[in-house]
């Protein structure tokens, strides 16, 4: 099938395990109206044999990548099928999750070592979804880390169809590291990103790792077409706020934070409602006040408070207050 949907992926929001949920997904959608938002990595086996619903989400969070972690191309394909017809508008293929657990279930980077069976998951959910099948990837991995061994990879996998990349800035040793240090560890080579953009001009390439600030998006869309930002996103979110302007170029006023929390308190409310509990939510918003006065105290009172049984918007408003104005 062909790609119906047609994605701007100037900029888009890294999906981070246990922190790009629903809610955080929500909250970032009320300071950027363009950024392309994508969930946690979802493994097909939990969509295919869990318990729960993996692949809920909020009307407002569009555009919405789903990623899926997986190496089984018939499992791939039937995850796939579902959430088109859920209407997500991009299916990613996690190519760059360096965790043990991930490596046992023959997923995520580890992948990178096999890139026909790469090109065989993404052929399979191409061949049963009309909305774009993108692959997100490091530049390499352990000892395996040559432009050519880059290059290689790109060139099975776009084969396949695949014309929509991400490539996370760095290389991931599969042993010895945790997660967390392959975040850090392993040094940034953004040229070897714009590198693989002059040899590919036809594909549209987006880069990830370490990218702070709107300045530095700018400076890295010079080069490629996309810049995906991750934690900063998360824990400093407030940066969502100029996206739009910034690199969308849109004629819009920028959104106070107080707006933000105002039009987040009714989608609080309503989860409250359905049984939910305060901090599923507040523990994505501890970082919105970063670098004013009063934001240590607005983070205290949050974390003190909204894990309380029976807390409510209240807990928000009155941390609010303590936020210099």
């Amino acid at each position: 099938m062909t790609n119906a949907t047609e994605i701007n992926r100037t900029f888009s929001i890294a999906p981070m395990l246990d922190w790009t949920d629903r809610h955080y997904r929500y909250f970032a959608r009320l300071m950027s109206t363009q950024a392309l938002l994508y969930t946690e990595m979802v493994t097909t086996g939990a969509i295919l044999h869990g318990k729960g619903d993996y692949l809920a989400y909020n009307q407002e969070e569009h555009p919405l990548a789903l990623q899926l972690g997986g190496s089984n191309p018939s499992d791939l394909a039937l995850c796939a099928k579902q959430a088109a017809e859920r209407g997500y508008d991009e299916i990613n293929l996690n190519v760059g999750c360096p965790s043990d657990r991930v490596q046992n279930g023959r997923f995520g980077a580890c992948l990178m070592a096999e890139p026909q069976l790469v090109a065989e998951c993404v052929d399979a959910m191409k061949q049963v979804v009309d909305i774009p099948v993108t692959v997100k990837t490091r530049i390499g991995i352990d000892e395996q880390d040559s432009y050519q061994f880059l290059t290689d990879f790109i060139d099975t996998v776009q084969a396949a169809g695949c014309r929509e990349f991400t490539i996370h800035a760095r290389k991931a040793w599969l042993q010895g590291l945790s997660p967390k240090e392959n975040r850090e560890i392993p040094p940034l080579d953004y040229e070897r990103a714009y590198q693989l953009k002059r040899d590919y001009p036809h594909l549209n390439l987006s880069v990830n790792g370490g990218i702070k600030t709107l300045a530095e998006a700018k400076k890295h869309l010079s080069h490629l077409d996309g810049v995906m930002v991750g934690r900063e996103a998360y824990q400093n979110p407030y940066l969502l706020a100029e996206v739009d302007q910034q690199l969308y170029y849109m004629d819009i006023p920028v959104i106070s934070r107080d707006a933000v929390i105002e039009k987040l308190l009714p989608y609080i409310e309503k989860h409250l409602q359905q049984g939910g509990r305060l901090n599923h939510i507040t523990r994505h918003i501890i970082g919105l006040y970063q670098g004013l006065p009063g934001s240590r105290a607005w983070r205290r009172h949050l974390s003190e408070n909204a894990h309380k049984a029976g807390a409510g918007v209240e807990v928000v408003t009155a941390a609010r207050q303590l936020i210099s104005k």
